[in-house]
């Protein structure tokens, strides 16, 4: 995470969850992170139709596109029909972890500007598939912004954030801790798994 927008608005997420994988939707406080709203934004995620939906985007974020986000598709952000963020939702909505991206945007006039997205899961009435919490934050901005609105976005890298590494007898003790739903608690690695705890009755 290079911008300090995205490495504020991870570390107030990060309290918020403490052990768990990601913190309840109700317990963002938008107080708590005033100086973040510009540039924050919460998706409505479908996974069963391999869709997200722009909930909430902050006054940063429309005036870089030039008009209000809430319900477009967060695909149509991108600006081209072969370019579809779904696998970076993915990531972050079905294996509940941190995504963050390097975008590019790109108006009318081939003018650019470089942007960081970071996007991070929340729990929502008991469920961690259905909202993403983000920011899209320009590393500087231009004189353009607000005037001229990006139509297309490019990914130029990618970068999963993964849960703090935590001993193997923590996580063997959270495996046989079968009441704990398996979302609720942090995954971890074993070997190149991800092991989310959890069990079957």
């Amino acid at each position: 995470m290079k911008h300090p927008t995205s490495r504020l608005l991870h570390s107030y997420w990060d309290g918020l969850r403490r052990e768990r994988a990601a913190p309840e939707r109700s317990e963002i406080e938008p107080g708590a992170i005033r100086n973040l709203l510009a540039d924050s934004l919460i998706l409505e995620v479908d996974v069963p139709g391999s869709a997200a939906s722009v909930r909430l985007a902050g006054t940063r974020v429309c005036a870089l596109f030039g008009r209000e986000l809430r319900a477009d598709a967060f695909s149509d952000l991108w600006g081209a029909p072969d370019a579809d963020p779904w696998r970076l939702v993915e990531t972050v909505a079905v294996d509940t972890l941190g995504m963050v991206a390097g975008l590019t945007g790109t108006t009318v006039r081939n003018e650019t500007i470089d942007l960081e997205l970071i996007l991070l899961p929340l729990r929502h009435r008991g469920q961690t598939q259905t909202r993403i919490l983000g920011a899209l934050s320009p590393h500087c901005v231009p004189h353009w912004l607000g005037l001229r609105p990006v139509t297309r976005l490019r990914t130029t890298s990618l970068r999963v954030l993964e849960p703090a590494p935590r001993r193997m007898d923590d996580a063997e003790a959270a495996l046989r801790n079968l009441p704990t739903p398996a979302n609720d608690s942090l995954p971890f690695r074993r070997g190149h798994l991800l092991v989310h705890p959890g069990g079957r009755g």
